[in-house]
């Protein structure tokens, strides 16, 4: 990944700046100056429909992501870091054991714990 982008997506983290993963494929666009319409062909979605993901009115799914990690030719952390940041916040922000829930998962990531079998069922919600 560009360090650029990686060092000020970690700024934005030390200094609790949310940025969405929607701002984050607009400004991708528009540094590479490409149309709506051609992002959103490449994507076989709408064009409406990419500027609402990109207004954070709708999400975008994890395969758009991967399409959108090769259409801008960009480390796939650099906008699977925010996809999935903002997923898990929309989830369990709210929670009062939101962070507790984070330790627990970390604490699994670093164990290379499994997810049980039930999972794949539960990634279709």
């Amino acid at each position: 990944m560009d360090s650029y982008f990686w060092n000020k997506m970690c700024q934005n983290i030390k200094s609790n700046t949310f940025i969405t993963v929607g701002s984050l494929i607009r400004q991708l666009r528009e540094d590479k100056e490409l149309p709506l319409r051609k992002i959103a062909a490449q994507l076989d979605i709408d064009t409406s429909f990419l500027s609402k993901i990109e207004r954070s009115e709708r999400k975008a799914t994890k395969e758009q992501i991967y399409k959108l990690v090769e259409i801008f030719e960009v480390e796939k952390n650099y906008l699977m870091v925010p996809y999935l940041s903002e997923i898990i916040y929309y989830e369990i922000g709210e929670e009062d054991c939101a962070n507790h829930v984070l330790r627990a998962v970390e604490q699994k990531i670093k164990n290379k714990k499994s997810p049980p079998k039930y999972a794949e069922k539960i990634k279709g919600h």
